[in-house]
């Protein structure tokens, strides 16, 4: 009988298995060897190993102590009985009296009816389920944390055996037996429209360990300490190499990194996986495993952000030890177009890839704020998110069609299939080679009458498409989201800093700023943020502001002084009664004094608007107009709010039409009081990105729209054929009509005038 001393045991547990794993043994024999190995030093009556099957099954693999006939033949789905219930929760499970626990599933071919006690653990791979480790005793014990330990390291190394494929078909994993290598179509979230194809680029690929049981702990934490400082060599590396556009907003994020590869705590975590006999790269992928398991049901956006950069800083360990790409593009040609698929990742990888290869983003997990998910809609890529299971599904080099349109990405996809989406992708980079066309020539409709375009911007690399879609202007410089990539709310330097930028970019072309538009879905990832019950109705936008005038002086004087000699060009966001645009102007005119008094160099002129969000402005807009220089009208958020439909929610976000009678009549009476009062006035909302819609703002009288860039071509295209006086009229017409929608009504009206939609 051998003694159990925690790590001593495990240690012993491992060097065995060590052997084992390098004698000529039949994968089947292996395993069975090593669950003898671990019976007979944890001193056990019975040692079994249950690996997950197609179907969500799982099966008695192996076992020592329970009766062989039962291998292979004895199943429980996930959920069902004591191993189930481990699977189903992946978390260990310890009994004294297992057969009177509630979850207990008495298994006759197995004779386990003699035994009492049951210890399991889960068998995990990147936060997956692989199986379930098991041992039983007759007498009733009472299980230690340490021994409870020592199996979930055991099961670490049983992870990488399950894993290479030895033991049952890898194409079990992707959860369609049978049909794995044929064409499949998945669905996931669009976060940013389109349609493109290339080949699949796994950001986080299985990596099958070879090493993973050490000889020398001293050496294997030697070999730990090299590549933790080869890895923030590295880091540094690309702080200094950053391109000047991404610097600002990806500087921050590598600076966490190098305080969490820094962070002794972490170290010592993996060190002590060391000690238990693991090699450095086993240990980090436990430590890796455990604090996924840990934290893989948070809602905290902060924390899920943290989690993606232990995540990534973990693979860099790794890869770092093993000497393998962690890009992972090996095998493809390097001007071959690349679709990445991940389950999350960090913003920072995602702009090591080139992008003009770059074609698009898939991810299992993902958020419309988190920061990856930004930061490649800025790219002007397809983004689709929360695609179950894509991550099995797909092998490194196959061909992915992501229609991001359609919410689908097709795996294999057949050739009929392709034929098709080919044609589609032809026919819109032809449109967007005529809307190229059209870059130097003005939005002029067939009346004469001219229209500012201007684009939506929220990162300085938005900026690029300034020049190359021919916008006239910043029409929307979305102030919050940098804040959103940032590690902590950054400092008034900082923010000087990026709004310099900003102007050095444009070139002398206009930008509107809008301050702060935070809370709701929106949230700052180093912010504490109690769950709101409604929070779209919630404390956002200016109710923080204001709430926090520090928060807002600071950005005020941030933008005041970053545009000496600039024009400035600000407006408040979801304003809902003129007193509280009164109580942000009069903040910025104390700031403005204090510019003064400071000696400093003010803008050339200041001007100040609203972002018309909220209906309750509406009927206090002949006041609001006396007291602003511009208008700015977000449809988005006046659309849901006039009809009460939550836009995130699919039951309710597609029933009332933005082109209904009561949303046009109540723009037309904006853009009125607007020309009333001589009051500049424009639409940024999603409503001015397709041309339809654009086409009937501009017919209720709008002059001025502001986009995303890639929707500036076919709206100018609109434009040009549109004879803006004749529209205006057929409006008039149809606006007091009692449809629910006027869009069947407005389409036709386009096509039977050859206008351009």
């Amino acid at each position: 009988m051998i003694e159990k001393t925690g790590q001593n045991i495990t240690r012993l547990v491992l060097r065995h298995i060590r052997d084992v794993m390098v004698k000529d043994y039949s994968p089947v024999q292996r395993l069975q060897q090593i669950i003898d190995i671990i019976a007979a030093h944890m001193n056990a009556d019975v040692c079994s190993i249950y690996i997950l099957r197609a179907g969500e099954v799982l099966e008695l693999f192996a076992t020592h102590g329970l009766k062989k006939e039962a291998v292979s033949k004895t199943r429980l789905r996930v959920g069902e009985g004591l191993v189930g219930e481990i699977a189903a929760y992946t978390k260990p499970l310890a009994l004294r009296d297992a057969q009177h626990h509630p979850s207990f599933v008495f298994r006759p071919e197995t004779g386990e009816e003699i035994y009492n006690s049951f210890m399991g653990v889960p068998i995990i791979r990147s936060a997956k389920i692989l199986g379930v480790l098991v041992t039983q005793d007759r007498q009733q014990k009472q299980y230690t944390e340490e021994e409870i330990e020592t199996l979930e390291i055991i099961a670490t190394v049983l992870a990488e055996l399950i894993i290479n494929g030895e033991l049952i078909d890898p194409l079990e994993r992707y959860g369609v037996e049978g049909t794995a290598m044929l064409p499949q179509k998945l669905e996931g979230i669009a976060l940013n429209q389109g349609l493109t194809f290339g080949y699949a680029v796994l950001y986080e690929p299985e990596i099958v360990l070879k090493q993973m049981i050490n000889d020398d702990p001293v050496k294997e934490t030697q070999r730990l300490y090299d590549a933790v400082a080869k890895t923030q060599t590295s880091l540094d590396k690309l702080l200094e190499s950053q391109d000047v556009i991404m610097h600002l907003e990806s500087r921050d994020i590598l600076e966490t990194y190098k305080l969490i590869i820094a962070d002794q705590g972490w170290i010592s975590r993996i060190k002590e996986a060391i000690e238990t006999g693991l090699t450095a790269e086993a240990a980090i992928q436990k430590i890796k495993n455990d604090t996924r398991l840990k934290m893989q049901h948070i809602k905290d956006p902060y924390l899920k952000e943290r989690l993606t950069d232990l995540d990534d800083l973990a693979n860099r360990l790794i890869y770092q030890l093993t000497g393998q790409n962690y890009r992972n593009t090996i095998g493809l040609k390097k001007n071959q177009d690349i679709i990445l698929i991940a389950r999350n990742m960090s913003a920072v990888e995602l702009v090591n890839y080139d992008p003009g290869h770059l074609k698009g983003l898939i991810l299992e997990e993902g958020s419309i704020h988190s920061h990856v998910t930004i930061v490649a809609k800025a790219f002007n890529i397809p983004v689709l998110v929360h695609v179950a299971g894509i991550m099995d599904r797909v092998t490194h080099g196959e061909t992915i069609i992501l229609d991001a349109d359609s919410n689908q990405v097709y795996i294999r996809p057949s050739e009929d299939i392709k034929e098709i989406v080919s044609r589609n992708i032809e026919y819109k980079v032809n449109k967007q080679q005529n809307y190229l066309a059209l870059k130097n020539l003005p939005a002029i409709s067939q009346d004469k009458i001219p229209i500012s375009l201007n684009i939506n911007a929220g990162l300085l690399m938005d900026l690029t498409s300034l020049e190359a879609s021919g916008a006239e202007g910043i029409g929307l410089y979305r102030t919050e989201v940098p804040f959103m990539i940032y590690g902590t709310f950054p400092d008034l330097s900082t923010q000087i800093d990026l709004y310099k930028t900003v102007y050095n970019q444009v070139k002398g072309k206009p930008v509107f700023f809008r301050t702060l538009d935070l809370g709701g879905d929106k949230l700052l990832p180093y912010w504490n943020s109690k769950q709101e019950p409604n929070p779209a109705l919630g404390w956002r936008a200016i109710r923080i502001s204001l709430d926090r005038p520090a928060m807002l002086r600071q950005q005020l004087r941030a933008l005041l002084e970053s545009s000496a000699n600039e024009e400035l060009r600000i407006m408040f966001p979801l304003v809902a009664e003129v007193s509280e645009f009164k109580a942000a102007r009069t903040i910025l005119n104390l700031e403005i004094e204090k510019v003064k008094k400071s000696g400093k160099k003010l803008p050339r002129f200041v001007r100040v608007g609203v972002m018309l969000e909220v209906p309750s402005l509406v009927w206090q807009l002949p006041t609001l107009l006396h007291f602003i220089d511009f208008l700015s009208i977000g449809t988005n958020d006046l659309h849901q709010y006039l009809f009460a439909t939550d836009r995130d929610n699919s039951k309710v976000s597609d029933r009332y039409d933005v082109l209904s009678p009561s949303m046009l009549s109540m723009l037309y009476y904006i853009v009125q009081e607007c020309k009333k009062a001589k009051i500049p006035v424009s639409v940024c909302g999603e409503m001015a990105s397709n041309p339809l819609e654009a086409m009937v703002l501009i017919g209720l009288g709008f002059q001025s729209l502001s986009m995303t860039a890639l929707a500036i071509g076919a709206v100018k295209t609109m434009i040009r054929s549109l004879n803006i006086g004749a529209l205006s009229l057929f409006l008039d017409d149809i606006i007091h009509l009692s449809d629910h929608s006027l869009r069947s009504r407005l389409k036709n009206y386009a096509y039977d005038r050859s206008i351009e939609i």
